[in-house]
């Protein structure tokens, strides 16, 4: 390696099977170089966040990074890690400074078959990385009183709106977004869709927010008419907007095989539901593509909080680990082609396809084994399925 990949540490039990990968698949095979940021939760608290900005900017200067899980704390979190606030998503902060699309697909694998029987293509999910609920203020209203929507430009002009007029207790929440932001989502999934030869939808529920989402719906329109038209028709693809309830009942019947572009929030469920009924979440690929070029690999899935108080507690666990590896491999291959190390892109589809063979061939984690087709699998605690595709990989 010439040039280092970001490295974000994240929590709990996959920032123990980061470990493990590292060891055991990286560093014997490769001059792994990383410029390393430590967002594991308390050292977040430690910093005041401060970590999180840096890993983003760090990304920006060298224009690949690695991303493991990390914990977005709750009210019961601030109390378990004795956080000094309650800090906000590291994914929200790092996707609003890079301005970038999260595209989410599926890893098939034979014998793991998509609870969705017709689906015998991937689905990728293409998810919006800034704003909405992600960058929002919330207000816990004490008692009686007007909520207004105010906004005031920089000439000093009011537009203002009544929000509700409470009668007692409630909450308030405000969201945002920007036409910059969403135009670099449209030109992100046009340009992905062509990439990929794949027809384009986008879904959102204009019909009730006539304004916010149908932003959203006429920004997209108006590129794919005057920018994209042509060259999906040359290309024999399609782009087609429906709303995000109609969707899901489309999708649910459809076999797969194109890019569903969604809101941020819309995606960060829907990406879940895809994932999950594919086979695994723990099977979802998660790449976050910025504007200026600059790439984030991460796993789709959480901090896999269970196994983890089991692993303090001493007791076996049995944990997935293929999307995180596969978020090592989806940086390393882009470190290489952006370097021109083809030795580099080459250790990562080797490293890939040890991961699928290792399964196919009946050697699996427990959450796998209960989903596939394979008759006698050989279920293999964490480390040990971690050590199974090292020789699957040796062998090769």
């Amino acid at each position: 390696m010439t040039t280092p990949l970001v490295e974000m540490d994240g929590d709990e039990m996959t920032r123990i099977l980061w470990q493990m990968i590292k060891d055991e698949l990286l560093l014997p095979y490769i001059d792994l170089k990383t410029e390393y940021y430590d967002l594991g939760l308390a050292h977040r608290n430690e910093t005041n966040d401060q970590v999180t900005l840096d890993s983003a900017e760090a990304t920006k200067k060298y224009g690949v990074a690695v991303k493991c899980a990390t914990i977005t704390p709750n009210a019961a979190r601030v109390k378990e890690y004795d956080l000094k606030e309650m800090w906000k998503s590291p994914n929200g902060t790092i996707r609003a400074a890079l301005d970038g699309t999260v595209f989410r697909a599926p890893i098939l694998i034979k014998g793991i078959m998509p609870y969705v029987h017709n689906w015998s293509k991937p689905i990728t999910i293409a998810r919006h990385a800034y704003g909405d609920v992600y960058k929002n203020v919330e207000i816990k209203v004490p008692g009686a009183g007007r909520a207004e929507l105010v906004f005031t430009g920089a000439d000093g002009e009011e537009i203002r709106e009544t929000i509700h007029e409470f009668q007692g207790p409630g909450i308030i929440q405000g969201i945002h977004n920007t036409d910059k932001s969403i135009t670099s989502f449209a030109k992100a999934c046009f340009n992905y869709a062509l990439d990929t030869k794949q027809d384009l939808w986008f879904a959102t529920k204009d019909t009730i927010s006539k304004k916010y989402d149908h932003n959203f719906k006429d920004i997209f329109q108006e590129i794919y008419d005057t920018q994209y038209k042509k060259k999906f028709e040359a290309a024999g693809i399609e782009y087609f907007y429906t709303l995000i309830d109609d969707a899901v009942a489309r999708v649910i019947r459809s076999e797969g095989g194109f890019i569903w572009a969604c809101k941020n929030y819309d995606g960060d469920v829907m990406s879940d539901m895809v994932a999950t009924a594919y086979g695994d979440l723990s099977m979802m690929t998660s790449v976050l593509v910025s504007p200026s070029g600059v790439y984030e690999y991460e796993a789709a899935h959480g901090t896999v909080q269970r196994h983890y108080y089991k692993y303090l507690k001493g007791e076996e666990t049995s944990t997935n680990s293929i999307a995180t590896i596969f978020a090592w491999t989806g940086a390393l291959r882009k470190r290489g082609e952006l370097d021109g190390i083809a030795e580099l892109t080459a250790f990562a589809d080797k490293l890939e396809r040890a991961c699928i063979k290792t399964v196919e061939d009946g050697r699996m984690t427990k959450s796998l084994s209960l989903i596939s087709t394979c008759r006698n699998p050989v279920i293999l605690n964490s480390l040990e399925f971690i050590q199974a595709i090292r020789a699957t990989f040796d062998a090769l």
